[in-house]
């Protein structure tokens, strides 16, 4: 079953129209991405709470890593970068943190507010390899977009 981003961008605003809190938000992101589609094995958010680092905001799946820094990791390099992070493998990604033995694959995206600011970054994991395409993180990107900093 893969993700139709139509229905989900449609169900995620339908869902939070109206709503301005950044958690509230997150929690229903998340759950909507992570049941969208099979591939997500994890799927959610850190949030940025100081200076170069990010700590475990909500999600779906098994435990994540509770604190980022910057300088750590897929989730660490997009905040860092402010990129998005498409990683086919991420044993082979120089600095990977495990938060979870099953994860092969991984996409994280930066997540702004409509000020510009980097609020966070939205994390999905696959355990499977080369499980995300450039389309999955152009559709997410717009989703979030959609959400945290609507024009």
């Amino acid at each position: 079953m893969q993700v139709d981003y139509e229905t989900l961008a449609k169900t995620i605003a339908a869902l939070t129209e109206g709503e301005t809190d950044e958690v509230a938000l997150m929690a229903t992101v998340a759950c909507e991405v992570h049941h969208s589609d099979e591939r997500f094995d994890w799927t959610g958010f850190y949030r940025v709470v100081a200076p170069e680092l990010l700590k475990i905001g909500p999600y779906q799946g098994g435990h994540g890593c509770l604190q980022i820094p910057f300088s750590r990791g897929v989730c660490g390099a997009a905040a860092r970068t402010g990129e998005v992070q498409l990683v086919a493998d991420v044993e082979a990604f120089p600095g990977h943190i495990a938060c979870a033995s099953s994860t092969r694959s991984e996409l994280v995206l930066p997540v702004r507010n409509g000020d510009g600011a980097l609020i966070g970054v939205f994390d999905i994991d696959s355990d499977q390899p080369e499980a995300f395409t450039r389309d999955d993180a152009e559709q997410i990107a717009a989703i979030l977009k959609q959400v945290f900093a609507p024009s």
